[in-house]
């Protein structure tokens, strides 16, 4: 079962990443060791897609370098 976007945004929180904003339902979240931001685009219960999990597990795991 997919996770939903609103335990992707947690996740992202509690890794040090900060919502910058972003248009309609997308948010771009910056953290300052990762040189790109992270896009999460959906409503906080849609399920999240295998390329935003994987965004953001890449993301994290650069964030702890």
């Amino acid at each position: 079962m997919p996770r939903k976007i609103r335990e992707l945004i947690k996740e992202l929180g509690k890794s040090g990443f900060v919502n910058r904003g972003g248009k309609g339902s997308h948010r771009n979240y910056v953290h300052p060791k990762v040189t790109k931001p992270i896009t999460i685009s959906g409503k906080p219960g849609d399920d999240a897609r295998d390329y935003q999990e994987k965004a953001v597990k890449i993301a994290i795991k650069e964030s702890k370098k």
